[in-house]
């Protein structure tokens, strides 16, 4: 049981870090339904509202990482690595449309350009460097997983 919820915490901590691109701390309680759907998590908006709510009372618009466990812990929850490693795989495979099981980096700029409208050129690169590791152009499915689980 640890190891999921070590994996979960991975998981989550690299989704943080990915959307604190100023490296603040801090991410915008509205990015956290983007994060959700990164993670191909389902959930009710009125729900994830409530939690944003019970999670910054203040209505800052802003939560630390600690926050933003609390609230994808939440949906997390009936979740199991296979089940994620399956969505992920529905997800490569919406991109992946030639079916060649790769996708090239420049698809997963625009993937994650449209994820996150304030990551700028820099911050895609930078992305894309840490996945590409072997600087070939293309992402397979397994680089993707360990982009999306931290793996």
């Amino acid at each position: 049981m640890q190891d999921d919820d070590d994996q979960k915490m991975q998981i989550m901590r690299k989704a943080f870090q990915m959307f604190d691109t100023t490296k603040s701390g801090f991410i915008e309680t509205l990015k956290i339904s983007t994060i959700l759907n990164t993670m191909g998590q389902l959930f009710d908006d009125a729900e994830l509202q409530n939690l944003i709510d019970e999670t910054d009372p203040e209505a800052s618009g802003k939560v630390n990482f600690d926050g933003f466990c609390r609230i994808a812990a939440h949906f997390l929850e009936e979740e199991d690595s296979e089940a994620m490693q399956e969505e992920l795989k529905e997800a490569f495979r919406l991109y992946d449309r030639e079916g060649n099981g790769y996708i090239t980096t420049q698809t997963l700029r625009e993937i994650l350009a449209a994820l996150d409208d304030k990551l700028g050129p820099e911050d895609l690169d930078g992305i894309i460097a840490e996945i590409d590791t072997d600087g070939s152009g293309t992402v397979d499915f397994d680089e993707f997983m360990e982009m999306m689980t931290g793996e």
